[in-house]
Order: C-alpha cells, then sequence, then structure tokens
C-alpha cells in the first residue's frame, strides 16, 4: 500500500505506543507525537508596567503556556501550513 509520508505523520521513530493529549482546539483525543505542540510565554504583569519594572532593573518571571493541536485545528489556526507534495519532501528548519 502506498505511504504519504516517510513518517506517516508521526514523530515516534520505533518507540511502540505513545501516550495520548487532548486538543486544546476541539478536544478531541491525539497521540502526543502526531499532535503540535505550540509553546509560549504568557506575561502576568501588564505591558506599560513591566516596560518599567525592567527599567528598574526588576525580573519578571512569564511561565510558558504549552498547548497541542490535532492536525485539522493547527490547519485551521495557521499553526501549520498545507504545504504541496515538493515542499512537504523537504526539511523544514527551525528558527
Amino acid at each position: 500500500m502506498p505511504v504519504k509520508r516517510k513518517s506517516r505523520g508521526r514523530s515516534k521513530g520505533g518507540k511502540g505506543k505513545g501516550g495520548l493529549v487532548q486538543c486544546h482546539g476541539c478536544g478531541q483525543q491525539v497521540p502526543r507525537d502526531k499532535a503540535k505542540r505550540v509553546s509560549r510565554r504568557v506575561s502576568m504583569v501588564d505591558y506599560a508596567l513591566s516596560k518599567e519594572l525592567r527599567q528598574k532593573g526588576t525580573y519578571i518571571a512569564s511561565p510558558i503556556e504549552t498547548k497541542f493541536y490535532c492536525v485539522s485545528c493547527a490547519v485551521h489556526r495557521g499553526v501549520v501550513k498545507v504545504r504541496s507534495r515538493t515542499d512537504r519532501k523537504q526539511k523544514r528548519r527551525r528558527r
């Protein structure tokens, strides 16, 4: 049977069964290695206040918020783009 992708859309390699995570968009249970992970820093302090505090030399902690999306939600929200067949074959560099 033909295979669309070498990895079959997953990043588990030969690990066997992986855990499940819940999609932040639709609530679907998705394998952890197949889900798209989005991390961003969340500031607990207002921007104007944090700018003022930084000028004084204060350290402001900002926790990292991690969300997992299923492939369809990730495409819908623009986390990943739909790529042509030739573009899918090329390895993408992380920034």
